[in-house]
């Protein structure tokens, strides 16, 4: 029977053309325009770092200006000092802990035609790649020394290397870094976090760096962040090496804790670190420090705003505007097939079978319209990461979860307009329309 229902409804479909093309346009185009909105909403919200939402947290100081809070939404600081790193990095608590922030290198070939370019690239130390979970393609990570001296090597990214390198392996061949040589010494495998969790102070949505650089580099190169640097106190030296003893903030810490005792344990350290450096006339506000989560991270940064949630309501809003535009010509659709529905229930159908016949047809609209939903809605998302200019790459995207949310969406819709429409047809009297065959 069901099949047979569906075999009337694609008949009636294409008995009404363009009555049907304009249901299948008015779901098609809510529902491509609240999947577009709703799309990026899913994405932006998702956690990079879900599997080890309770073992790894950020870490933040409240050793800011003491006559202003800082401007953040638990009013500390998002990065740290380099002196407070350097401090936290000489801990043994954290099972693996990891300082960084975002720089920039010209790179080239030695003795090679290949015009010199700048990439992006992380200042880090070593246990970055396994506490992220970056995969490596060859080689590894630079051993303990280089994040405390001057070790020039370099890991690579995939597209790095294939660019340099034509995809072999290059461990252990040399590139110049501003000038410099540096070792290959591990090439990491495509890895592009969405978003950016481990760094959301510079484009929570941008592309991860193309090359990474261990930690122990600043003095020898007298490295900056090409992120965000704020501060409110210069250091006692001259030059670079006052820059690293102010009180600019500039350098993002994270810490990997597996058990609760270890985190009383690092809380502890902190709170005693903070004391200690009170007593040098440092950390002039009330003792205050943050762990936390990488969920609670991406909601403390804001990384969903609320006018994408208010977003997201309004498309939900226009899609029932194209529902209720459904509504009518279902209504007047149906309607114009009352004498047809009269003859069968007056053969003995019963108004429940008139009832689910014309559902399934509305069903069917609704399927038609939701694949021609998930075009608009991957059109118009293109849109948007055409207008973004390489800034929403990571995001701006249609996984499979949101095409099946897609045809979801709209047999909801379908349905929901067809109920009433059904509804009336299936309540049609057989014996005036006897009368009139």
């Amino acid at each position: 029977m069901f099949g047979y229902y569906i075999s009337l409804a694609l008949r009636s479909l294409r008995g009404t053309p363009i009555l049907s093309g304009l249901m299948i346009s008015a779901i098609a185009v809510g529902v491509g325009a609240s999947m577009t909105v709703l799309t990026l909403n899913y994405m932006m919200s998702q956690n990079a770092l879900k599997h080890k939402d309770d073992v790894l947290f950020a870490v933040q100081l409240d050793g800011w200006n003491p006559k202003e809070t800082a401007n953040t939404a638990n009013e500390i600081p998002w990065q740290l000092t380099y002196q407070d790193t350097q401090a936290l990095l000489r801990s043994d608590i954290p099972t693996r802990q990891v300082a960084m922030h975002r720089f920039g290198f010209t790179v080239q070939l030695e003795n090679s035609s290949m015009r010199p370019f700048t990439a992006s690239t992380r200042v880090t130390t070593r246990d970055f790649f396994s506490l992220f979970d970056v995969p490596f393609i060859y080689g590894g990570t630079w051993e303990n020394e280089a994040d405390t001296s001057h070790v020039a090597v370099v890991v690579l990214s995939r597209s790095t290397n294939d660019k340099l390198f034509s995809g072999e392996d290059s461990v252990g061949k040399t590139i110049i870094l501003n000038g410099e040589p540096f070792i290959v010494v591990g090439v990491i495998d495509h890895w592009e976090p969405a978003p950016k969790v481990y760094d959301l102070n510079n484009s929570a949505f941008g592309s991860a760096e193309k090359l990474f650089v261990p930690f122990g580099l600043h003095r020898k190169l007298e490295i900056y962040s090409w992120g965000n640097t704020n501060g409110w106190k210069n250091g006692e030296g001259h030059g670079y090496e006052g820059f690293l003893q102010s009180e600019d903030i500039w350098i993002q810490y994270w810490v990997e804790i597996n058990s609760s005792d270890q985190k009383a344990q690092y809380e502890d350290f902190l709170t005693a670190y903070i004391n200690g450096e009170k007593t040098q006339g440092r950390f002039e506000r009330p003792l205050k420090f943050a762990l936390s989560k990488p969920s609670e991270w991406l909601v403390l940064n804001e990384v969903l705003r609320d006018d994408n949630r208010v977003l997201g309501w309004i498309s939900l809003a226009f899609l029932l505007v194209c529902v209720i535009n459904a509504v009518a010509l279902l209504l007047a659709k149906f309607l114009r097939k009352a004498p047809e529905a009269g003859v069968r229930r007056a053969l003995g159908a019963s108004r429940g079978a008139i009832f689910t016949q014309h559902l399934i047809e509305s069903s069917a609209i609704g399927v038609i319209g939701g694949i021609a939903g998930i075009f608009i809605a991957v059109m118009g998302i293109s849109g948007i990461r055409y207008l973004a200019m390489g800034q929403m790459d990571t995001v701006a995207t249609m996984d499979w979860v949101m095409m099946i949310a897609a045809i979801g969406l709209a047999l909801i819709a379908s349905l929901l307009a067809g109920i009433y429409p059904a509804w009336r047809i299936s309540r049609t009297n057989p014996s005036i329309y006897l009368k009139t065959q």
